[in-house]
């Protein structure tokens, strides 16, 4: 299992759209690594993680070729990893690719409300028909995907009055996974974990090297998940964590933010990395 992560960034990206602070500053002159776009991974090319408004972007800087995706996996509604209106594009007359098939995508029912609404403006999405397929789902479902996937949905500690997910996935062995956009994970997300080893964890690190409450994680956090994957049995000397969605307000450059997390044996993602399990 290969795993691409095209955008690191929260919301705002980094450097922040509109913003002039010193941590933008820093990464508009070094670049590189500095750089990061809303968040977004992808999986063997084939499973998307979240449809941020720079998945084009993705697609020009990064290779993504969207033809060869079949399952996209959504993880909440926040605009900066959902973004419906681009999903229109796959239909006629904007796209011609005969051997695309169609696409399942699976999110939560306020994921499937905005894409609704964004269908609604393309005439009830008539162009979509048979190349889109939207599955609602909620945390501890499981199901398996049209290329051999087996996912669980689990519960995140994220937004207020909707239910975020996290996703554990599995194929042929191998277990990923990806759990950012949220803070101290939900008691019966533990016990779903509980059993089950996992080859690679993917953290959220919006606080950077503090500690948060709620809503998102640090790298303190992070190493406190750590502590708990290995207490359950779920994680061994051989799983690689990975720490991703950072903020410009956590100002650290990526060279400080991997001293910090060379501390605890974190990997920190940027926009490209890619590894395999």
């Amino acid at each position: 299992m290969k795993i691409k992560y095209l955008g690191t960034a929260a919301a705002e990206g980094w450097p922040a759209l509109f913003c002039e602070c010193e941590a933008c500053r820093k990464a508009r002159e070094l670049g590189g690594r500095n750089v990061r776009t809303r968040s977004q991974a992808v999986i063997d090319d084939r499973l998307l993680l979240d449809f941020p408004p720079d998945t084009y972007l993705h697609v020009l800087k990064e290779g993504l070729h969207l033809g060869s995706v079949k399952t996209l996996l959504i993880t909440h509604s926040h605009q900066d990893h959902f973004y419906p209106l681009d999903l229109l594009l796959r239909g006629n007359p904007y796209a011609h690719n005969p051997v695309a098939g169609i696409l399942d995508l699976y999110g939560n029912d306020a994921v499937k409300l905005l894409y609704n609404r964004a269908l609604a403006e393309e005439n009830d999405g008539n162009n979509l028909t048979g190349i889109e397929q939207y599955h609602e789902v909620h945390a501890m479902d499981e199901f398996d995907t049209s290329d051999g996937y087996h996912i669980t949905a689990l519960a995140a500690a994220h937004k207020v009055n909707e239910n975020c997910l996290l996703y554990r996935i599995e194929k042929e062995g191998k277990c990923l996974f990806y759990a950012n956009d949220t803070g101290w994970y939900p008691e019966a997300t533990w016990e779903k974990l509980k059993g089950r080893h996992i080859d690679l964890v993917s953290m959220d690190c919006t606080a950077g090297k503090g500690y948060c409450e709620s809503y998102h994680m640090g790298i303190e956090n992070n190493r406190q998940v750590k502590e708990r994957l290995f207490q359950m049995g779920c994680a061994n000397k051989q799983t690689k964590f990975v720490i991703t969605h950072f903020s410009h307000n956590a100002n650290l450059t990526h060279e400080e933010l991997q001293q910090e997390a060379d501390k605890y044996g974190f990997l920190v993602a940027y926009d490209g990395f890619e590894l395999e399990i």
